[in-house]
């Protein structure tokens, strides 16, 4: 029997779910090193967050080509996407709240010194989004190719730097400095950027495409904050203030990554109009 109301059954010379999707790949890729039934929750959460990194990641790429070849509305949807997937990372953070102190405590000694701090697709997406920090380079130093495309998205534009030179492009004045800037440092604050996103802002109408970006942008670096702070609490309720494994101080280290602001501008912008 091949067919069962009219699904097909039988797939030895057809493509399957399991081998389009890799499934064999993937659902063997999870070896506890310890004796305790919880870690498996542990290593899926994390291998489950890096599988949605990608797809972040690709739609930033993509988000970023489409501004700067000045076509926004393939932009935007590809921004809100990203924004949404933050928002299942923040969901999937209450999974990972259900293991108590003693249960991580029991697993702890097998993880060694390995961190979600050195997550390489985590740092792509903090470069992407703006977050330059050379330092972060060298938990990558032992994955040539990860080092690789971190060294080169280091020295690229971020999405914020396309956004402020499509401003320029669109007729606003931009002081000269901040488009040739070195791309390699953080986003810092700059009033002449400040002045065209309020332009933006008040003459809406005038410049609706520009308008819908920036709020897309705010939506991104707000689902962005959202995805830091349940982070910080989830470690706070399951480890305290204990040392993470890789090295930082933990919960004191990640609530001092929520003052970090991506698009300074827009966010300030609020406040003087």
């Amino acid at each position: 029997m091949s067919e069962w109301h009219g699904a097909k059954l039988d797939f030895n010379k057809d493509l399957s779910y399991s081998d389009y999707l890799a499934l064999d790949a993937i659902l063997s890729a999870q070896h506890p090193r310890s004796p305790d039934r919880n870690e498996m929750l542990f290593i899926i959460q994390h291998q489950t967050s890096e599988l949605w990194m990608k797809l972040m990641l690709h739609e930033l790429n993509g988000a970023i080509a489409a501004i700067k070849a000045d076509d926004l509305p393939p932009a935007f949807k590809m921004l809100a996407r990203v924004s949404r997937i933050m928002e299942q990372l923040v969901k999937a953070w209450d999974v990972l709240a259900t293991m108590t102190p003693p249960e991580y405590s029991a697993i702890r000694p097998y993880l060694a010194q390995s961190s979600g701090f050195q997550s390489f697709q985590y740092r792509e997406i903090e470069f992407r989004l703006g977050n330059k920090n050379k330092a972060m380079l060298a938990p990558s130093l032992h994955r040539a190719d990860a080092h690789a495309a971190l060294t080169k998205m280091l020295g690229e534009n971020s999405i914020y730097d396309e956004a402020i030179a499509l401003l320029a492009r669109r007729g606003l004045p931009i002081d000269p400095a901040v488009l040739t800037r070195d791309v390699t440092e953080p986003t810092r604050h700059d009033p002449s950027v400040e002045a065209a996103w309020a332009v933006v802002y008040r003459n809406s109408a005038e410049h609706w495409a520009l308008y819908e970006l920036a709020e897309e942008l705010v939506d991104l670096e707000d689902a962005f904050r959202q995805w830091r702070f349940r982070h910080v609490t989830t470690v706070e309720r399951i480890i305290g203030f204990k040392t993470g494994t890789g090295g930082t101080a933990g919960v004191a280290y990640l609530r001092r990554m929520l003052d970090v602001v991506l698009f300074p501008e827009l966010w300030q912008v609020r406040t003087t109009m």
